[in-house]
C-alpha cells in the first residue's frame, strides 16, 4: 500500500525541477543548524535543485499518542491540527527528498523535531516512502553520533535511501555563527548535498555522471 501510494505522490516528478525540503529542527531560526542546512541548500541549488528550509518554530509540537485516528479515518494527516505537523506534512507532497536538521540536547535530537517526524511519518508516511533523506546534527562538543543515529532510524523504517557524506553529517558550534568556522563540517554538508543531488538525478532522470563530483577532503582538527 505504501509503495502504491508513494508512486502517486511521485506524479509531480514530471516537473523539470526537483525539490528538497529541509526542516530546521532548532528553536533558533537562524542559528547553527540553519547555517548547516543552508550550506547543503546552496550545493543543491548549484545542482539545479530547488530547496525550501522550514523552521519548526518555538511553539510546542505535541507527541504522537498512538490514537490511530489518522489511519481509522484515512486522513493522510494527523488528527490533531493545532501545531505545525500537518502544515509541514503537506510540503512533502511536492518534495523529492528530505533533510532534517537538529541541535543536540543531552545526546539526543531536539524533542520537538522528533515528535514532528514521528507524527508525520505515522500519519502520512506514504508521502516519504522511497524518497532520499538525510539527517544533520549540530552540537557544541559531544553526543552528536547518538543523535544522528536516532534521526536516521525513522528514515530506515520508511524505505528511504539514506544519504551519507565523507563523514557523519555533523557540524560543530555553540554560539551563533560558529558552525561556519567548522570547515570540515561545512564541507561534509556540501558533500552530502552533492550526493543527494546525484541520487535524485539518477532516480528521476537516469542521467547524470556515474559518480557525484566531490571536493578534495579537507580535514579539520579541534586542537591545532
Amino acid at each position: 500500500m505504501q509503495g502504491k501510494n508513494n508512486y502517486e505522490h511521485f506524479n509531480h516528478l514530471n516537473r523539470n525541477i526537483m525539490k528538497v525540503l529541509l526542516i530546521n529542527g532548532s528553536p533558533h531560526k537562524q542559528g547553527n543548524t540553519f547555517l548547516a542546512l543552508s550550506e547543503a541548500a546552496k550545493t543543491l541549488e548549484q545542482n539545479g535543485i530547488e530547496t525550501e528550509i522550514v523552521h519548526i518554530g518555538v511553539k510546542p509540537v505535541r507527541g504522537c499518542i498512538a490514537c490511530g485516528q489518522c489511519k481509522v479515518k484515512e486522513l493522510g494527516k494527523c488528527v490533531f491540527d493545532d501545531d505545525i505537523c500537518n502544515r509541514i506534512s503537506e510540503k512533502l507532497d511536492t518534495a523529492d527528498a528530505l533533510i532534517v536538521g537538529s541541535p543536540v540536547y543531552y545526546g539526543q535530537p531536539n524533542g520537538s523535531v522528533l515528535s514532528l517526524v514521528q507524527r508525520m511519518f505515522f500519519s502520512a508516511g506514504e508521502k516519504v516512502v522511497n524518497k532520499p533523506a538525510a539527517a544533520v546534527c549540530v552540537c557544541r562538543r559531544g553526543g552528536a553520533t547518538a543523535a544522528y543515529q536516532t534521526m536516521n532510524m525513522p528514515f530506515e523504517m520508511m524505505n528511504m535511501p539514506v544519504i551519507t557524506s565523507q563523514y557523519w553529517n555533523i557540524v560543530y558550534g555553540r554560539e551563533p555563527g560558529q558552525a561556519s568556522l567548522d570547515t570540515e563540517g561545512m564541507q561534509t554538508m556540501r558533500t552530502m548535498a552533492s550526493n543527494m543531488a546525484w541520487m535524485l538525478k539518477k532516480i528521476h532522470s537516469g542521467n547524470g555522471p556515474d559518480y557525484p563530483e566531490r571536493e578534495p577532503w579537507a580535514p579539520m582538527h579541534f586542537i591545532r
